[in-house]
């Protein structure tokens, strides 16, 4: 109710959208931050002709496209919110991409809460869309002073919102929100001003337009208990339609595509998958013209930086900003692009929720998190990402890919490209031996045998660098008269339960798991679940990193971990005296 009269301006003033194609590509964006205004939102589009009023009576209920908070299940809603704090930045993607890539006159209107203004990504936005000069992005900021329970932080105190917009680089306007030639001023000043983004600080009452509930604590999220009483108060029932401007239908940019040359890399080479990961990158970027890459402030390590150097106008640098940065990818995708975003991997976990709306978005975005685990070495446990994997299976629909060589890197990079949802490729900071040839055959949901025999009695089951290990600690196991069979489970999720299934019962169930990731919700929890999917019952032994440790080499921390060969080779033969057999 306290945002109604700045939509009801915009929608017949200032919003150019063609509601029957709601993905042409000059389409003006309109982003609720605030997704729990979703009531306004589908009023909205009743006044526009997009829904009737049989359908707005279903809000809320099982199975209608009119959930609590907008989603994507509707084609005019760009992405899913209701986690506070992830509109804007989002938008800051979708604005970028019309200003930098596309270069089409549509502008990017955010519906921002007052209440939001408190979380640090809304002033990462702030930051990135101010560094960019996004003069094509309006944030509104609904301030009607009453947040969920209280006061909000800043009240109506719009000086103090002012100065830290304008600090930010920010032009900023003040309206009173419910005076629609003030309204129409500020959105026209917004509309005017180049070089810079633009914030509408509108002043309003909650429950603006019914007396019992104006300006008063409480009422968040709730009816009225005299709706009818509080619809005549409001005018009555009106049928208001309102006439949308749609836009010119103007051709966006775009680059060209050619055919795909992926890096290729000779075996016994050693290479990291996080420089496969940079060259992949950039061939396919070279390849498709669609391709964007997105880096956190250190494409020196993960090879981004090539990416930039090859396709400068295609690169983002969002530095040491990772929800802007995931938030930007999502927006990227919104208008077509196909997003690469990229840091290390234990700082991914600070855009976690981003990640996890992205998948209630629909989002096609690929992630990817370099120096993974304690194999890192001397630099100590905060960058050594040992809950990525775990983090990562666990979200709705995704993908997560798990390299164990150069050649198989690239590859499964370019798969991703084509991949829906959230897919997630892990990738380790040392040099490893290429194992596969440049022609090998990878498939997302797939695994590989890379050492059997008719006669096997253990198996082992490993990805990326532990991958390694288990091959060293097969050769150890050769000379004690002990056959192993070693699977590179490079994918994950989805995960290659036939293979498995196959090696479990050739072993007569003796399995081994090893992996650089805490034991919790990685590679082994995976194949246990994915054993106890394909009702088999085997002895699984998990080997994993089970203690925080401190700085060291690679091969130290390995072993202090328990996960190196000698470790493994340990594990195999304590199983072997064990015995175990799958059924």
């Amino acid at each position: 109710m306290s945002a109604a009269d700045l939509i009801a301006v915009l929608a017949a003033r200032h919003l150019r959208y063609d509601f029957d194609h709601p993905k042409q590509a000059d389409n003006d964006h309109l982003i609720f931050s605030k997704g729990h205004a979703s009531p306004l939102v589908y009023a909205f589009f009743k006044a526009a002709g997009a829904i009737d009023d049989d359908e707005l009576l279903t809000f809320r209920k099982f199975g209608s496209r009119l959930e609590g908070h907008p989603t994507p299940l509707l084609p005019w809603v760009d992405v899913a919110t209701g986690s506070l704090g992830q509109g804007l930045p989002i938008a800051v993607g979708v604005a970028m991409a019309g200003k930098r890539l596309m270069q089409l006159p549509f502008r990017v209107w955010v519906v921002c809460g007052d209440s939001e203004m408190a979380e640090g990504s809304i002033w990462e936005a702030f930051e990135q869309a101010s560094h960019s000069a996004l003069d094509n992005l309006t944030a509104i900021v609904d301030v009607n002073r009453l947040g969920q329970r209280g006061e909000t932080m800043h009240g109506w105190d719009l000086d103090a919102y002012r100065a830290r917009a304008q600090a930010f680089g920010w032009h900023a306007v003040e309206c009173d929100g419910h005076d629609v030639a003030d309204i129409d001023r500020a959105f026209g000043e917004a509309e005017r001003t180049t070089g810079q983004p633009t914030v509408v600080l509108a002043r309003t009452v909650k429950g603006k337009g019914v007396k019992a509930v104006e300006d008063k604590n409480g009422w968040h999220g709730k009816p009225l208990d005299n709706p009818d009483q509080a619809v005549a108060e409001l005018g009555g029932i009106r049928h208001i339609r309102v006439q949308v401007a749609k836009p010119e239908n103007i051709e966006p940019r775009s680059f060209p595509d050619v055919a795909l040359q992926l890096p290729r890399y000779e075996l016994g080479q050693k290479v990291a998958t996080r420089k496969a990961f940079g060259d992949a990158l950039t061939a396919l970027g070279s390849a498709r013209g669609d391709v964007v890459a997105l880096d956190g402030e250190v494409g020196n390590s993960t090879y981004t930086e090539e990416f930039q150097q090859a396709h400068p106008e295609r690169f983002f640098q969002m530095y040491i900003a990772e929800q802007q940065m995931v938030a930007a990818a999502v927006g990227l995708q919104v208008v077509g692009w196909v997003p690469f975003a990229t840091t290390f991997a234990a700082f991914l976990s600070r855009a976690y929720d981003f990640v996890r709306m992205a998948a209630i978005s629909r989002a096609d975005i690929r992630l990817c998190g370099t120096h993974a685990g304690v194999h890192i070495g001397e630099d100590g446990p905060s960058q050594m990402a040992l809950e990525d994997l775990a983090s990562l299976r666990a979200v709705h629909g995704s993908t997560v890919l798990y390299p164990s060589d150069a050649n198989q890197t690239a590859q499964l990079v370019a798969l991703m490209a084509d991949r829906q949802g959230i897919s997630y490729l892990r990738a380790t900071r040392g040099a490893t031996p290429v194992i596969y040839g440049p022609d090998e055959h990878f498939e997302i949901g797939g695994s590989k045998v890379v050492r059997s025999s008719d006669r096997d009695d253990v198996t082992i089951v490993g990805a990326g660098i532990t991958l390694h290990e288990a091959l060293a600690a097969a050769e150890v196991l050769e000379g004690d008269g002990i056959r192993a069979r070693v699977i590179d489970l490079y994918s994950v999720k989805p995960l290659d339960r036939p293979t498995l299934r196959a090696a479990a019962l050739a072993t007569q169930g003796r399995v081994i798991t090893v992996e650089d990731h805490w034991a919790e919700g990685g590679l082994g929890e995976a194949v246990l679940a994915g054993l106890a999917e394909e009702d088999l019952q085997a002895s699984v032994t998990v080997l994993a990193v089970r203690h925080m440790l401190g700085s060291g080499t690679p091969s130290e921390l390995l072993a202090a971990a328990g996960i190196d060969a000698a470790s493994i080779a340990e594990a195999a033969r304590r199983l072997m005296k064990t015995g175990g057999k799958a059924t």
